[in-house]
């Protein structure tokens, strides 16, 4: 029987994983085939004049993966010496391990580079209520260093409302909200590109394009080419192998338009696992762990069962 997950057992085992200094870029080794977990979860103290925005800005998280991993600590303020965790443990998403992946759900791209053993992760800003993010299979059509920006009219329309008006062109420059790249996408009307705010990376404050901190788009510009595929996916609950043990990680939900999901979590839950015609028949599931997992949503892969090969290979045999 699994430990249960309360929070006095996550702390303890977060505590062993305490690091010094920041996190080097989230470049990160593919798992055994088979398997489906990466990274590891860190924890850093924070110093006094840190703020989550900070410390994702410098460790390649978004500001809501930060706010979740870290329930009951201020974001604006953790206070010198503060355990922060940072969860860089990741279940990849599922699908094909090719190009780049984007999981709404998580506010989070993985590219896998062609030929390379290795994935590539970055947090992203993703459509805010009402300008929700597209689902979609497309490709990278273009690249374009240091773009002008030419509002839609739907766009400057609102700021106009707002009593902000936008120009029909913001020309290349700190105020150009692209920031210093753009890959447009095979989906009309939408952009993977940089900001020129750091704030808001790993939150839903985009018009439905994915935004990103300006060091990540020019990492991700010098190894994506022009075709690259793009899968937009939705998936808050992901369920993956690691060393023979199976693990649950959970994100809030989003609806289709990227608007805030009321579905009924548990039934949620039991479809994505279904999916994974592999694991459905997995024994000793802990279900009041899923549970637990599927309450908290922040972002932690959390070891829910042991695997059937597992379970037969620690099974002695007997004599007949």
């Amino acid at each position: 029987m699994l430990p249960r997950f309360t929070a006095v057992a996550r702390s303890l085992s977060l505590a062993s994983l305490l690091v010094a200094g920041p996190v080097a870029a989230l470049e990160l080794p593919l798992p055994p085939p088979g398997e489906d977990v990466v990274g590891q979860v860190q924890v850093i103290k924070a110093k006094y004049e840190d703020t989550f925005a900070d410390i994702g800005t410098a460790n390649d998280l978004g500001y809501l993966e930060m706010v979740a991993a870290n329930p009951g600590v201020d974001p604006w303020l953790p206070g010198a010496g503060t355990e922060v965790i940072l969860p860089t443990r990741y279940i990849l998403p599922p699908g094909p391990r090719e190009g780049i992946v984007i999981n709404l759900a998580e506010y989070r791209m993985y590219y896998f580079p062609k030929g390379q053993n290795v994935v590539h992760t970055f947090p992203l800003g993703i459509g805010r209520e009402g300008w929700g993010s597209p689902i979609a299979a497309t490709k990278i059509t273009a690249k374009t260093p240091n773009p002008a920006w030419y509002p839609p009219k739907s766009i400057r329309e609102e700021h106009a409302a707002d009593g902000d008006p936008l120009p029909t062109v913001v020309p290349a420059g700190p105020d150009n909200p692209l920031g210093p790249f753009k890959f447009t996408l095979g989906v009309p009307g939408y952009l993977i590109h940089g900001s020129n705010k750091k704030f808001g990376i790993g939150m839903r404050v985009s018009h439905g394009c994915f935004r990103m901190l300006n060091n990540n788009v020019l990492a991700l510009a010098s190894m994506a080419p022009v075709g690259t595929s793009v899968r937009i996916i939705n998936e808050p609950y992901k369920f993956g192998v690691s060393g023979g043990k199976v693990y649950l990680e959970a994100h809030a939900p989003l609806d289709d338009q990227g608007d805030p999901s009321v579905v009924d979590k548990h039934t949620a839950v039991i479809n994505t696992l279904l999916k994974r015609e592999e694991l459905a028949n997995s024994v000793h599931l802990d279900w009041e762990v899923v549970r637990e997992v599927v309450a908290a949503e922040d972002g932690l892969p959390v070891e829910i069962a042991e695997s059937n090969a597992a379970m037969s290979a620690s099974v002695p045999e007997t004599d007949l």
